[in-house]
């Protein structure tokens, strides 16, 4: 009985993963095939295009520069999502344990409130920034923290969980460590897998984000896709399964530092 039933559930297992895998493949598939269509059958020009980042500049400075930013941005949200949570939560564990409610909450906000909802109360602020400094689409980076904020929290929360850092840094602490020391040689070696999967859900998100940079009139690479679409639908296909792709091996990435550190748990 339990023979025939592991079977039952292997094969149950491998049915859930084949359709999954057909329900995510053959969109990608079809992009792909949308993307190598000729008028002599099939071609590469496409895909030998986006190999050239000289043509692209010329041809798609749009493109071009949407790539730039959204890189930039990516880059500079996860820096700063990870200077501004880090910090706080350890500061939060260890002194201020009551505030653990209250900053939860806090950071699960964005959660509930729709990202066009967002832009109503931040198209005011960056109207000032337009005006005061300057209308460059890295001012994004800010709103664009506040909604990685969840996703970053609950990845650094389970890592601060797994350890005990009350009692690491007060053993640091006792041999003469300062607090800056203790966050950046104590801490955060214990807790880097969890660093790394913040950063790689910021990144995936970041990358993807429209509606936001849409609504306030800012570069970034799906706005880039999105115009694009209207000029060169096989081009702008092309770039989508590029950054759909890219969206995969981060999580696939991410899935793997967890996978390595669950292994190094339990040996």
């Amino acid at each position: 009985m339990n023979r025939t039933r592991r079977r039952k559930l292997s094969l149950f297992r491998w049915v859930v993963l084949v359709v999954l895998g057909l329900f995510f493949l053959l969109p990608l598939y079809a992009m792909l095939e949308f993307t190598t269509r000729g008028a002599d059958g099939r071609t590469a020009e496409v895909w030998t295009t986006l190999a050239n980042w000289g043509q692209i500049q010329e041809d798609y400075p749009d493109l071009s520069a949407g790539v730039v930013y959204s890189l930039e941005q990516a880059a500079l949200t996860a820096v700063l999502m990870l200077v501004l949570l880090v910090p706080t939560m350890v500061w939060v564990r260890l002194r201020l344990p009551w505030l653990r409610r209250p900053m939860e909450f806090l950071c699960l906000l964005p959660l509930t409130i729709p990202a066009i909802v967002l832009v109503v109360g931040l198209a005011p602020v960056y109207a000032w920034v337009t005006y005061l400094i300057s209308g460059s689409s890295l001012w994004l980076t800010f709103a664009y923290v506040i909604l990685v904020l969840p996703f970053a929290y609950r990845a650094l929360d389970a890592g601060l969980a797994a350890i005990d850092v009350k009692t690491l840094s007060e053993a640091a602490r006792s041999l003469g460590a300062g607090w800056g020391t203790v966050l950046w040689r104590v801490v955060l070696p214990n807790i880097r897998s969890a660093v790394l999967s913040a950063a790689f859900l910021s990144v995936a998100l970041v990358l993807g984000e429209f509606t936001i940079a849409s609504l306030l009139n800012r570069e970034n690479l799906q706005v880039a896709i999105n115009l694009l679409g209207k000029s060169s639908a096989t081009i702008s296909v092309a770039v989508s399964l590029v950054s759909l792709v890219l969206a995969f091996v981060l999580l696939f990435a991410l899935s793997f530092v967890g996978g390595r550190r669950r292994s190094k748990e339990a040996s």
